[in-house]
């Protein structure tokens, strides 16, 4: 599906824009992949890589902001696929600045669906968060918008043949920011300084992400919002793989954070259909018969989710051990 095609990543020289990049070039033969992002320190050790460099003839970079619609839709010209993962991410930096990850993760969203469709494009994925669902702060709120606006894109898209689905996942494993790197910095100074000995959250790797995304593009139909089956883990079980030896100190929840992910509400779930590994939040707007793609989708057959269920951290069925955790970060964390 993705042999021969051109292929767009917005936010492309970050960590799931490299991974994935990597990914498709090592797994199939595209025609061209275009790294679009604002850095260009980034583009340009992106470049210098020797992971990259070796496939100079199929890269194409382009300096630009998703919030630059004329831009936009200049450098996607010829595509077929685009995988929107350009956003303003950091929790505290948005609750300072709420009006610029409104205009990168919202306007910018609304630009990439109205330069896909002006471009001829087949396929767009866009990436989510855990924090969309049932939002307590301001970037979990401009997620929760961009994933309504590439949703209901499939409304008007008229007679373009194009489609339009959402990825959803939690916390990557390893990512700036997260409490992995976080706890493997502290590990020195004998305490580890916890929000709540309570917390909980979903573990996904970097290439578990973006397989799952690769996989989602090949059994999209359009209008989907699609949500990996993946592990939880307990805070205290990560510090015990981390530094069993280290003190553990309280220091108190911090503003708009949770105690557990979510991922999917108890309200989303009425709308929901479980698969063997994955879940689909289906449209608000019927774009396609629901039964038709509960009993054949990707050849395999979903049901609806009981009354009451809801994916969260905290009361998932599948948990990672200290063991498992101690593995995975020897693997996945560098």
């Amino acid at each position: 599906m993705l042999n021969d095609k051109t292929i767009f990543v917005t936010g492309g020289t970050g960590s799931f824009g490299k991974k994935f990049t990597e990914t498709i070039l090592n797994n199939y033969q595209p025609k061209k992949i275009i790294i679009y992002s604002r850095d260009e320190l980034k583009q340009f050790e992106m470049q210098q890589s020797e992971d990259f460099k070796k496939h100079d003839i199929i890269l194409r970079y382009f300096i630009g902001d998703v919030r630059d619609e004329s831009r936009l839709k200049r450098a996607m010209e010829g595509v077929d696929i685009v995988i929107h993962a350009a956003a303003l991410k950091q929790v505290p930096a948005a609750e300072y600045n709420p009006f610029e990850a409104v205009k990168t993760n919202i306007i910018g969203a609304q630009n990439v669906i109205d330069a896909a469709i002006d471009s001829g494009v087949k396929k767009v994925v866009a990436l989510s968060t855990d924090k969309a669902a049932a939002p307590i702060n301001l970037y979990g709120a401009t997620k929760l918008a961009s994933d309504k606006l590439f949703i209901a894109a499939n409304n008007y898209r008229g007679r373009h043949d194009i489609k339009f689905s959402v990825v959803r996942y939690g916390n990557v494993m390893g990512s700036r920011g997260s409490v992995i790197p976080f706890f493997l910095g502290k590990k020195n100074d004998g305490v580890l300084p916890i929000t709540d000995e309570r917390m909980t959250r979903f573990n996904i790797t970097l290439q578990q992400g973006v397989d799952f995304v690769i996989n989602c593009l090949e059994r999209m139909w359009g209008g989907e919002l699609f949500v990996p089956r993946i592990p939880s883990y307990k805070i205290l079980d990560v510090a015990q793989a981390i530094a069993p030896e280290c003190k553990i100190k309280i220091v108190g929840i911090r503003p708009g954070e949770k105690i557990h992910e979510e991922m999917i509400t108890e309200t989303d779930a009425l709308n929901t259909i479980e698969f063997d590994d994955y879940f689909v939040i289906l449209p608000s707007t019927q774009l396609w018969d629901v039964d038709e793609f509960r009993l054949k989708s990707n050849g395999k057959q979903g049901k609806f989710c009981e009354f009451g269920f809801k994916y969260n951290s905290g009361t998932n069925n599948d948990w990672l051990s200290v063991e498992q955790l101690k593995e995975l970060i020897k693997n996945h964390v560098y």
